[in-house]
């Protein structure tokens, strides 16, 4: 017999936040209504889900999630997960593999009905912002925003998030491309350098004349890019002109991509989250400034929670048929599966 489609009070969904740091896995559990209470358990793993020639590599993760999410049931003693989100960085244009595997594997293991499959800036928007229009801008080694006014002929805007190579412009590796540029001026004797910054990379990166041959074969390029972005704060707070003029073109990047998702009207709310933010005021004084110009009538807003937040909120909209964030074929994508007796745990 099949099982009734609502949930039930003591009911409990996961969520999952896969990025370049590793993998994020919560279990919440919901009223009857649906409504997401705080994390009951939490699982984080350091290994990051690779990408290979078939895009996100939907057996590693199933490797690392099945057995964290049956330990994470056995804690909160969860007969099923009514709803899954999974946030995955690159879900957009690399997750063909997770879509494929990932709905059967989790309804086997532990009887999920509904599965949301969501980019990593669907669940940011999700945790910042919850189910309302705006815009969110992720700003960390790389940069995106995301925005939507939550009606089906809008759904979702996006700008940039193209990569280190291409854009991600404002972003932390933006940055500390940037500042290790004006280094190089400097130590060519080019204008536009800055001593300041040669001198700061050189402590923490080591000659410059080795960077080129340190950097471009590297696979985690852009974090180590990123890695210099504090060094551009650092110098920048410290009345260097050259860091503080880069953060300045930072914060109008950044501001340009919110204000080309935002919805227009005065209701439309924007958040930022990432860990960029953790440049302070260097970084957020001119920010505040660049969206005042460039949003005038937006309403700024502290970011409510974490892409981890996000996925819970997501999957706890998806089990309550709450789900008001536009559903997309790559962005957000919804499946269901119905299961006759679903297993208890994962074993």
């Amino acid at each position: 017999m099949a099982e009734p489609t609502g949930t039930r009070a003591g009911d409990h969904v996961l969520g999952v936040d896969s990025g370049g740091s590793g993998l994020r896995i919560a279990v919440a559990r919901i009223d009857g209504d649906g409504a997401r209470l705080q994390p009951a358990a939490t699982f984080a793993s350091r290994e990051p889900v690779h990408t290979g020639p078939d895009g996100i590599d939907a057996d590693q993760m199933l490797r690392q999630l099945l057995p964290a999410g049956a330990e994470l049931a056995e804690e909160v003693d969860a007969d099923r997960f009514v709803a899954v989100c999974v946030g995955a960085a690159g879900m957009g244009t690399l997750g063909d593999a997770l879509r494929a595997r990932l709905p059967g594997a989790l309804a086997t293991a532990f009887g999920v009905r509904r599965l949301a499959l969501a980019a990593d800036a669907v669940t940011a928007y999700a945790g910042a912002l919850g189910q309302r229009p705006g815009a969110v801008v992720a700003a960390g080694t790389g940069l995106v925003a995301l925005g939507t006014d939550l009606t089906p002929t809008g759904g979702w805007r996006r700008a940039d998030g193209w990569g280190h190579l291409l854009g991600d412009c404002g972003s932390g590796a933006w940055i500390g491309r940037a500042g290790l540029e004006a280094a190089l001026r400097t130590h060519d004797g080019r204008p536009g350098g800055s001593q300041e910054l040669l001198t700061r990379a050189e402590k923490t990166l080591g000659p410059v004349t080795g960077l080129p041959a340190a950097l471009y074969p590297r696979p985690d390029r852009p974090a180590v890019l990123a890695s210099f972005a504090p060094e551009v704060a650092h110098c920048a707070a410290a009345g260097d002109p050259v860091a503080a003029g880069i953060l300045d073109d930072a914060a109008r990047h950044i501001a340009d991509s919110a204000a080309a998702v935002c919805p227009p009207g005065p209701d439309a709310a924007v958040a930022l989250t990432g860990g960029l933010l953790a440049l302070g005021d260097p970084l957020l004084s001119p920010l505040r400034a660049a969206l005042a110009e460039r949003l005038p009538g937006a309403r700024p807003v502290e970011a409510a929670g974490s892409p981890l937040d996000g996925s819970l909120a997501i999957a706890a909209a998806l089990a309550a048929d709450r789900l008001a964030l536009p559903v997309d074929g790559k962005l957000l994508q919804i499946t269901g599966h119905v299961t006759s007796s679903p297993a208890r745990r994962a074993g």
